[in-house]
């Protein structure tokens, strides 16, 4: 999907999704972005330690502890908050210039970072909840991933009900149990987010432009 091309200025949106490690957030997040070319990647900040096969500045810029706390120090982050021991932020700096310029940009965060970002920037937030078909299911996904330890993805599953528990304070609720239906029901409130009144925020001037055009 495209966006259609647009003759009313429009402001940019912040889509957020978030879910319990292991429900495809991140998988339905890379579908989007290969699908949708208005749809940009926020690029969080993290003290986390890189993984085989992430790319520095693409997939996370990787910092130490110390230079993230100099930059929450210096109020550069949008959003940040501390998971599995590591720290995640999002730069705001990026997300703002791409807002004022139409683009609209994806988060791959959790709760507590959708949280920051709706007391500062509600009206630019559409927030997806995505859940596991079941728990069964998302226990399977993680140790598939092979990318944690048996401890960590414990550690995971432990805290999945407490993730899940937020499910309430999220605009949209998307069960991830095809991941084809995922993709295509997100996309649905994409479009449908982008025609929004509040962010045609040159529909003023176009209408005047038709009223006296006639």
């Amino acid at each position: 999907m495209t966006e259609p091309i647009n003759l009313i200025g429009r402001r940019g949106l912040m889509l957020v999704l978030s879910s319990p490690s292991g429900a495809g957030k991140t998988s339905i997040a890379h579908r989007l972005l290969e699908e949708d070319s208005a749809l940009e990647m926020s690029v969080s900040t993290t003290t986390r330690k890189r993984r085989p096969g992430e790319v520095e500045g693409k997939d996370y810029q990787f910092v130490d502890y110390e230079s993230f706390c100099i930059m929450i120090n210096n109020r550069e982050f949008l959003e940040y908050a501390k998971v599995f021991g590591n720290y995640y932020g999002t730069p705001k700096g990026a997300v703002t210039k791409a807002l004022e310029a139409g683009r609209d940009v994806l988060f791959d965060i959790d709760w507590q970072g959708t949280q920051q970002i709706a007391d500062s920037k509600r009206d630019d937030l559409v927030s997806v909840f995505i859940l596991p078909p079941s728990t069964r299911d998302l226990e399977l996904r993680l140790s598939q991933r092979a990318q944690d330890s048996a401890e960590v993805v414990a550690n995971r599953m432990a805290r999945a009900s407490d993730e899940i528990s937020h499910y309430r304070e999220y605009d949209y609720i998307v069960v991830n149990h095809v991941i084809d239906i995922a993709v295509a029901s997100i996309k649905a409130i994409l479009a449908a987010e982008r025609l929004k009144r509040d962010r045609q925020v040159g529909l003023t001037d176009f209408v005047k432009k038709l009223r006296t055009s006639q």
